[in-house]
C-alpha cells in the first residue's frame, strides 16, 4: 500500500458518519454470515467461521457485529485513525468482540486466515496492485468462503475521475482549496455541476475521497473479468442497483451499459472458493434470517421498509407478509410448504430474508 494512500486516510478518516449515527439491526440483514453462507452454499457455516472487514474504515465494524452478535470480526485498516474512531463507534452503541488490527491487508502476517466471509468494500481500487491485494484477500477465504467487493466502474465514475485529474494537475490537495474554487466557478461549469449533484462531497472526507485520493483505478466489465479470473476465486453474484440474478446475464447486460457509455453506479459483487452452491427449493428446510426476528413481532403495525441489497428494491412488508416470515422462526421443512407456499419462501430466500438450508 503506498504511504500516500495510509497518509490520506489519517488526514480524513472515511466515512464521515456522526459518532452517535445508529443502524437498525433489520437493515444489516445482508451482512449476516449465515444468510450468505445459506445462498452460496446451501446450508449454515461451520461454528468456527470468521470475519475479516478488510480497509474497514471508521464505520463499518458496527453494523457487521450488529449483524452477527457472538461471531469474530476482524476489523483491518492502515490508517490507526479511521480505527480509532471505529473503536469509538463501536463502544458507544455497545458493541464489543471485533478485533481492531491496523496495517496493510497485503500483508499475509496480519490478520492470517481463515475466513468464512471478507468483505473488501470500495479497498481494491486503492491500491497500487488491486490483484495483488485480491490474491491476498481470497488466500485467506475457508472452503466455501465468500468475498464481497466493490469496485469503482469507469462509466459511473467518469466525471470524478475527470475532476480529480485536474486537480492533481493543478497540485490541489485541500478540500477547502477545492470549495474555494468551487465558489468563483461560473453556475454552469463542470466542477459546480458536479458538486450540485454528488451527496458525496458534502462532507470533507466525502469530498477528499471522490476527488483528492492519491490512488484510484476505475474498471470496465472486461477488465473485471479479467482481474476476478486472475484471482482464483468464482462470481457467485452481482448485487448493484439493478443486477441480474445470473452472473451471465448481467454480464451481457453490463457490456450493453457500457456500449451506451453508462453504468448501473460501481460494481458490487460476490466470489466464492468452491461453494456447494443453493439448496434446491423444493429440499432442506427454511429459517428466518436472524437479524429480522426483532422487527417481526405481531404487534408491530406500520409496514416494514427494508433496503434491497442484491439488485432489486424490496416492497414493503405489511402484516401478511410479517405473518408468513414469523413462521419460519423455527426451521420449517420445504416439504411441509404448499407450492404457492414454495414460491414465496424461494423469494424471500433469493433476498436473504429467509435462508434455506440441506437437511
Amino acid at each position: 500500500m503506498p504511504a500516500s494512500v495510509r497518509q490520506h486516510y489519517e488526514l480524513y478518516p472515511y466515512p464521515d458518519y456522526p459518532l452517535f449515527a445508529s443502524v437498525r439491526r433489520p437493515d444489516t440483514y445482508a451482512n449476516n454470515l449465515d444468510a450468505l453462507w445459506a445462498l452460496f452454499n446451501g446450508e449454515l457455516p461451520p461454528p468456527a467461521g470468521r470475519i475479516l472487514i478488510a480497509g474497514c474504515g471508521s464505520f463499518a465494524p458496527y453494523p457487521f457485529a450488529l449483524a452477527n452478535p457472538g461471531t469474530p470480526i476482524t476489523a483491518l485498516d492502515l490508517s490507526g485513525n479511521s480505527l480509532k474512531r471505529a473503536r469509538l463507534h463501536c463502544l458507544l452503541h455497545g458493541i464489543t468482540g471485533v478485533d481492531f488490527v491496523p496495517g496493510d491487508l497485503c500483508d499475509p502476517a496480519l490478520a492470517p486466515g481463515p475466513y468464512a466471509m471478507i468483505d473488501a468494500y470500495g479497498v481494491l481500487h486503492h491500491l497500487a496492485e488491486p490483484l495483488a491485494g485480491l490474491r491476498a484477500l481470497a488466500a485467506r477465504l475457508c472452503e466455501g468462503g465468500i468475498l464481497r467487493v466493490m469496485l469503482y466502474s469507469h462509466y459511473a465514475r467518469r466525471e470524478e475521475d475527470s475532476i480529480r485529474r485536474a486537480l492533481r494537475l493543478l497540485q490541489v490537495r485541500d478540500p477547502e482549496q477545492v470549495r474555494r474554487m468551487v465558489a468563483k466557478s461560473g453556475k454552469r461549469s463542470r466542477l459546480r455541476n458536479f458538486f450540485e449533484s454528488s451527496d458525496e462531497v458534502a462532507s470533507r472526507s466525502g469530498l477528499a475521497d471522490a476527488l483528492l485520493h492519491p490512488q484510484v483505478t476505475s474498471y470496465r466489465i472486461g477488465e473485471l473479468l479479467e482481474l476476478i479470473a486472475a484471482s482464483g476465486l468464482a462470481l457467485l453474484r452481482f448485487a448493484h442497483r439493478g443486477a441480474l440474478p445470473e452472473p451471465e446475464s448481467e454480464i451481457a447486460r453490463l457490456r450493453e451499459l457500457e456500449r451506451q457509455r453508462r453504468a448501473p453506479g460501481n460494481f458490487v459483487f460476490y466470489l466464492g472458493r468452491d461453494v456447494q452452491g443453493p439448496c434446491p427449493e423444493k429440499e432442506g428446510v427454511y429459517r428466518l434470517n436472524p437479524c429480522l426476528a426483532p422487527a417481526l413481532a405481531p404487534w408491530r403495525l406500520a409496514p416494514l421498509h427494508l433496503p434491497g441489497r442484491l439488485g432489486h428494491e424490496n416492497a414493503a412488508l405489511d402484516g401478511a407478509e410479517r405473518r408468513f416470515l414469523r413462521r419460519f422462526r423455527n426451521p420449517v421443512p420445504a416439504a411441509d410448504l404448499s407450492r404457492a407456499e414454495l414460491v414465496k419462501a424461494g423469494h424471500y430466500a433469493d433476498r436473504l430474508f429467509l435462508m434455506r438450508c440441506r437437511a
